[in-house]
């Protein structure tokens, strides 16, 4: 199985200062859901880990948390794409929980719900920790400049991965989506049969 797990704000939707707590507070970034799409017609299943402290904070509460992923899903399937699931880490710092990213608790729940090998996962966020994340669990990390890293020159952003050897940065979900599906098809000779990225 080809798995790619995203965050979720400031990688397929706009980051907020304040807790994304309601469907129309959700806004996709550009090419984001096209993205997706991309990726799951080229064999890649994709997952969401997010940290969502605003649960723990009673800022959110899952009802409105599920409300935002079911009109993400319905965004998502409206340009082709899905995600085959969400995981979600509802603690706040506080908590020294090992779920919450830079921790690998999610990543680890994830290779044991897919029966993945995590040295195969790519993993794809906008700030360090979850690079950290990545490499803690064994996967392979990128760095997208679209959300929290977005303020960042691209010297700065590439500053930022080398904190976390092996990590690539891109402009955007876009970007890494064509960088992954090129390389996918340079190392398997002739790519998917009769699939060829628009891009």
């Amino acid at each position: 199985m080809k798995l790619v797990v995203l965050g979720r704000d400031g990688v397929i939707n706009r980051f907020r200062e304040e807790h994304v707590a309601s469907p129309n507070e959700w806004e996709p970034l550009p090419g984001a859901l096209e993205a997706v799409a991309r990726l799951n017609h080229a064999g890649w299943h994709v997952v969401v880990a997010t940290n969502q402290p605003g649960l723990g904070t009673g800022l959110l509460d899952m009802a409105g948390l599920n409300s935002v992923h079911q009109h993400m899903n319905q965004s998502l399937a409206r340009h082709g794409g899905r995600v085959d699931a969400i995981f979600i880490c509802p603690h706040t710092a506080s908590d020294l929980c090992d779920c919450r990213k830079p921790a690998p608790g999610l990543l680890l729940k994830i290779g044991e719900r897919f029966g993945v090998s995590l040295h195969e996962v790519v993993v794809v966020g906008d700030t360090v920790r979850d690079l950290q994340a990545a490499q803690a669990a064994g996967c392979e990390p990128h760095l997208v400049r679209s959300g929290r890293s977005g303020h960042l020159s691209a010297d700065e952003a590439e500053a930022l991965a080398a904190q976390v050897p092996g990590s690539l940065v891109h402009a955007d979900l876009d970007a890494f989506t064509s960088y992954l599906v090129k390389r996918s098809r340079v190392r398997d000779g002739t790519g998917r049969a009769g699939y060829t990225d628009p891009k």
